[in-house]
């Protein structure tokens, strides 16, 4: 049995940079921040004041306001990001290929928000004032489950939760059910809104957010520099639509890119930091190879996970040098959080956004703020800025929380 192929036809999302991908993309590419003071709470009392937020997104614009009213912020992001999604594919969900199109999902950690809210009323007002809403706003499958509701797909319909690695791991389950033939599209990716009092009061007290920027926010995410102290947190959606090449060509849809690996595996380290000599990270990687058939030295661009943590960007070097040896120097590394900042069980998918369009537009993204360089950080980071380069396979990696790392392969689209 022949595998089918598998394209990218459609991509959607709203980010720290704009609340759409056209001019996310223009932007990350002129190398602009979307990092800024924290403006959803009064964050004053707390060491790190600077988010990337999603910012002016009126929901009411994508679904009637009654809906918007049961939905936590990261779904309204989800259902928002995929009708741009399929508005930009041109996919049409009918009653003929519904069951054939699944929604599948990375959330890190769903309706913090909501999870705030109803427990300052139970503790202010009772538990007679709680929403029967408030348990289906909260949980992380209602982003899938709320993109198939306004759209009719009544395929899979999952969410992975594996902290930051998330979206990687919903886009490699999401191709693993297309390449075994149990769907021809799946809306996949990931979304997450946790810039809450509690969400940042959580990474705060793990050390794990940076404080030393707080003056100068578009300077804070600043991975491999020696000066970085933390990740800056943001919030957003990025998703791809998945497509079978035989359904994209019936149809001649626009295709971006094919996928063809993918990669997870597990430390068995630590919970919240990663393997000293990123030995999982690498085993993701050299998985990823391995699905995709291809040697490293194919691999021209990779968007790494690069959290500007100390730990995070060290490892993730030597995982690089260990799967690509000597080709690990020519390797063209983007570290798009340095813009964007963390978005934690999305990052990967609007990162894969990235990859995609990159092989697609022929233009890899910089890494900004890297002005300090770190001995241990001594790879090709794009510090320069994007630059115009044909690459025929790129690479984006994303590890998360308990040693869990994941990583996927895109080819540039040819036939």
């Amino acid at each position: 049995m022949t595998r089918p192929r598998v394209v990218i036809t459609g991509v959607g999302g709203v980010t720290p940079l704009a609340n759409d991908i056209e001019s996310t993309w223009k932007k990350l590419l002129a190398g602009e921040s979307g990092i800024a003071p924290i403006t959803l709470f009064d964050a004053s009392a707390y060491d790190s004041r600077i988010a990337g937020e999603v910012k002016n997104f009126v929901a009411e614009d994508y679904m009637p306001m009654k809906s918007a009213r049961r939905m936590d912020r990261f779904t309204q992001f989800a259902v928002a990001s995929a009708k741009m999604l399929l508005e930009d594919s041109k996919f049409e969900i009918t009653d003929a290929n519904a069951y054939d199109t699944g929604v599948i999902l990375g959330v890190g950690l769903g309706g913090l928000h909501t999870i705030e809210t109803y427990h300052s009323k139970l503790l202010e007002s009772g538990p007679h004032k709680i929403s029967p809403f408030m348990i289906p706003m909260l949980i992380s499958n209602m982003g899938p489950g709320q993109i198939s509701i306004f759209t009719g797909a009544k395929g899979p319909n999952i969410v992975t939760t594996t902290a930051c690695a998330s979206a990687i791991h919903a886009l490699g389950t999401a191709y693993s059910e297309m390449i075994l033939g149990r769907a021809t599209a799946v809306i996949s990716g990931g979304v997450e809104a946790t810039v809450t009092p509690l969400g940042v009061a959580g990474f705060t007290a793990l050390k794990a957010l940076s404080s030393q920027f707080n003056d100068e926010p578009a300077r804070a995410s600043r991975p491999f520099d020696a000066k970085r102290d933390g990740f800056v947190i943001g919030e957003g959606a990025g998703l791809l639509l998945l497509e079978t090449l035989e359904s994209a060509q019936a149809r001649g849809a626009k295709i971006y890119a094919e996928m063809v690996g993918y990669g997870a595996s597990g430390d068995a380290y630590h919970m919240t930091a990663p393997c000293d000599d990123g030995a999982g990270m690498a085993r993701a990687m050299q998985n990823a190879l391995r699905e995709a058939g291809i040697d490293a030295s194919a691999i021209g661009h990779i968007n790494a996970h690069a959290t500007s943590t100390n730990l995070n960007d060290s490892t993730e070097t030597k995982a690089i040098k260990t799967v690509f040896g000597a080709h690990a120097g020519k390797v063209k590394i983007s570290a798009t959080k340095s813009m964007t900042g963390h978005l934690l069980g999305a990052a990967g998918g609007i990162e894969s956004v990235f990859t995609a369009l990159a092989l697609h537009d022929e233009m890899l993204p910089g890494t900004i703020n890297l002005e300090n360089p770190d001995p241990a950080c001594d790879l090709d980071y794009m510090a320069d800025g994007s630059k115009h380069i044909a690459c025929e396979y790129a690479m984006c990696n994303s590890f998360g929380f308990g040693g869990t790392n994941a990583s996927v392969i895109f080819k540039k689209w040819q036939q």
